[in-house]
């Protein structure tokens, strides 16, 4: 069973906010500059945090997992945004 979480970060060199940037790419959707929606399954959070916790100066850096609950549980219609309005991505097979 998955989990939908929230990830934030906070990393004060660009060049590891990259790196960060990069391994989050490849868990979830990007939502803000800092900001990730993953849906990850018990074993993917611990790869994801194993990755992670190798990528950022743990005095100086800081990364946070929100868990929301199991993935589809979520009411992702009842998001609130001011602003532009919250798109969720829907990334499947891509056909050429």
């Amino acid at each position: 069973m998955k989990t939908l979480y929230i990830v934030t970060y906070d990393v004060s060199d660009d060049k590891r906010w990259r790196k960060v940037f990069k391994i989050m790419r490849g868990h979830g959707d990007h939502l803000q500059y800092s900001v990730f929606r993953c849906e990850l399954s018990d074993r993917d959070r611990i790869g994801l945090m194993e990755k992670l916790t190798k990528a950022v100066k743990h005095d100086a850096d800081q990364v946070l997992l929100f868990p929301l609950g199991p993935a589809g549980g979520v009411d992702e219609q009842r998001v609130e945004a001011i602003g532009m309005p919250y798109r969720p991505s829907r990334q499947g097979a891509v056909i050429v």
